[in-house]
């Protein structure tokens, strides 16, 4: 099985015939994702690569398709509405892409989107893929094969290497998520942990977290508390020097408890394996599986 999404996500792309929207809906329905609508206020009535029909709004690209989820290319002034429009609209899985996004905006986004009933993923993610199935975003489709291991990363580079170096060594994943690394963001951690725990196909997870926050200290306690599967970590920003903000906004280390070497202790107390380095998760999966 698979979290999230699966091959029977039905896919909008708002921004679909912008620079990044229109790269990325290729990639997606090459790999074999169902996108059956894109949104482009004022474009209503055209197609996308002959096949696939844009509308102005998501409301009627949700009535005339069916969609169940969607995904947002849009620039950062605009992605507060896009994430409102698609939860107006009734979609139940909204991946936002965008990076920059105001943190004040996601402020009124995260409880909006919740209290419609809908799941947010992002924004400022890669988003995410269930091999040989569907995939959502921007991860690339060949670095990973169908297999035991779930995968939730704060880091979108990270994650693409350490999902290949999984395939390298004939191990595949159910799903790998990219949360996003910003202050605010629709799903987290401990949101993936709960999932990976109810999919009977995944068998171990892997869990990679960056300094700043506390979101890997809460989510290594949910660990010991909920879950029966082996899960093992890895923190990147083991050098970075406190005070010094390392690429996402959320990625600041503030006092202690934003620091790597805190958040791996926390992960060997409550029981998750820790790396050194990204390769070395692939040993430790080895252990587990």
């Amino acid at each position: 099985m698979s979290i999230f999404i699966d091959d029977t996500t039905r896919l909008i792309v708002q921004g679909i015939t912008g620079r990044d929207g229109s790269f990325h809906a290729k990639q997606m329905i090459e790999y074999g994702t169902s996108v059956v609508a894109g949104v482009t206020p004022g474009k209503g009535g055209q197609t996308f690569e002959g096949s696939v029909p844009i509308f102005n709004t998501v409301e009627e690209a949700v009535k005339e398709t069916g969609a169940n989820a969607t995904v947002i290319y849009v620039p950062p002034a605009g992605a507060a509405d896009a994430m409102f429009e698609a939860a107006d609209a009734g979609v139940d899985f909204i991946v936002c892409i965008t990076e920059g996004v105001p943190v004040l905006d996601m402020t009124r986004v995260r409880p909006y989107v919740m209290e419609k009933g809908a799941r947010l993923l992002g924004p400022n993610c890669p988003g995410l893929i269930s091999p040989g199935k569907s995939k959502v975003g921007i991860i690339p489709g060949h670095i990973t094969q169908p297999g035991p291991v779930g995968l939730v990363s704060r880091s979108g580079t990270l994650t693409y290497e350490v999902v290949f170096k999984l395939k390298q060594a004939g191990i595949g994943t159910t799903t790998c998520v990219g949360i996003g690394g910003d202050p605010i963001n629709g799903t987290n951690f401990i949101d993936c942990l709960a999932a990976f725990e109810a999919d009977p196909e995944t068998r171990a997870i892997v869990m990679i977290g960056e300094i700043g926050g506390t979101d890997e200290q809460d989510a290594a306690r949910y660990v010991k508390e909920n879950l029966s599967k082996p899960v093992v970590g890895f923190i990147a920003g083991q050098t970075a020097p406190p005070g010094r903000r390392m690429g996402h906004a959320g990625a600041i280390i503030s006092g202690s408890a934003g620091t790597a070497e805190e958040k791996m202790q926390a992960f060997r107390d409550n029981g998750i394996g820790v790396a050194r380095r990204p390769l070395d998760v692939v040993g430790l999966i080895q252990e587990k599986l």
